[in-house]
């Protein structure tokens, strides 16, 4: 197999990505593969032409990565490439469209409200944040409506906090998606494969000390990762149904990570689809894999064969 790991880019998560990349290089590498890492710059076609019958593997988060941007290209070039189709990928990506889908198929997803910037500049911050409140209540979620890793993100339990999340979140993306805080066990569901033969891993409890932000998502201590999760066998069925939902609906490709809280009423509530989810080290979807016993290698190794073969 000749590999063409797709990692770095602009976005803010440039550097997860180059780490997602490594250790994607690094598993294929042991599977028997021949792999390239390769920047998203100007001579990426050149390298993309010179590939061969190879496959290529899009490492990038954020934009670009995983907006359907990067994958119309491909589709464009003709080159097979691991994951989610630029049609879907473009759906999944903006947060608020991706959980319009989910419920119109019944799953359950925090309540919500996505509002651009420029709103809060014609109508009065004031106003509209009063509204929000009355509307949805208190604690509220605040996240830019797309992006990933948690930039950008502010849990607000008091009115007077409002504000300050607005202008983090503004800092990431024009337009804010802001939710009814969930509280309960936080659960990550990575899916494997594609359509019907798509199976979900076991899932994988995040238990923070603190915010589950981009630090503690990236650099060890923060986090106590349960995998598999401490679910009964009910608890489990549901989440991981819930997810397998998802990646069904909107037709996600190869592998993919639903991030889930189920709630105190048993319900698991799907708070963020990843088309593109991390591979680094302190990871969710590599934790899913050891858990279910499989090997990395000959997982990333399938995948690539998967892609190849469409």
């Amino acid at each position: 197999m000749n590999v063409l790991v797709l990692a770095g880019g602009l976005s803010h998560e440039r550097d997860v990505s180059i780490r997602s990349g490594r250790r994607v290089q690094e598993a294929l590498k042991d599977a028997g593969a021949k792999v390239t890492l390769h920047d998203v710059d100007s001579d990426l076609i050149p390298a993309i032409s010179a590939l061969g019958d190879g496959v290529v593997w899009p490492m990038l988060h954020g934009a670009s990565g995983e907006d359907g941007s990067l994958q119309g290209l491909l589709e464009m070039l003709n080159v097979p490439y691991v994951g989610t189709r630029a049609r879907e990928a473009r759906v999944a990506w903006v947060k608020s469209v991706a959980k319009a889908v989910c419920a119109r198929e019944g799953v359950a997803t925090p309540d919500y409200v996505t509002l651009p910037q420029s709103l809060f500049r014609e109508v009065g911050a004031e106003q509209v944040m009063d509204a929000v409140v009355a509307k949805l209540g208190l604690p509220l979620a605040i996240k830019p409506a797309r992006g990933g890793s948690a930039l950008g993100v502010s849990l607000v339990h008091q009115r007077s906090d409002l504000n300050r999340a607005l202008v983090h979140c503004f800092a990431y993306d024009a337009t804010a998606l802001i939710e009814k805080a969930v509280t309960g066990t936080e659960v990550a569901v990575s899916v494997l494969g594609t359509g019907d033969t798509a199976r979900a891993l076991p899932p994988v409890e995040i238990s923070a000390h603190g915010p589950y932000d981009f630090d503690a998502r990236y650099n060890p201590g923060r986090v106590e990762y349960f995998a598999p999760a401490r679910l009964d066998d009910q608890q489990t069925s549901v989440v991981t149904e819930a997810a397998l939902a998802v990646h069904r609906e909107l037709h996600l490709r190869d592998l993919s990570r639903v991030d889930i809280i189920l709630d105190a009423d048993g319900v698991p509530q799907v708070f963020d689809i990843n088309v593109a989810p991390g591979l680094t080290e302190t990871s969710l979807f590599p934790q899913a894999v050891v858990a279910a016993d499989l090997d990395l290698s000959t997982v990333y190794a399938s995948i690539v064969e998967a892609a190849a073969a469409r």
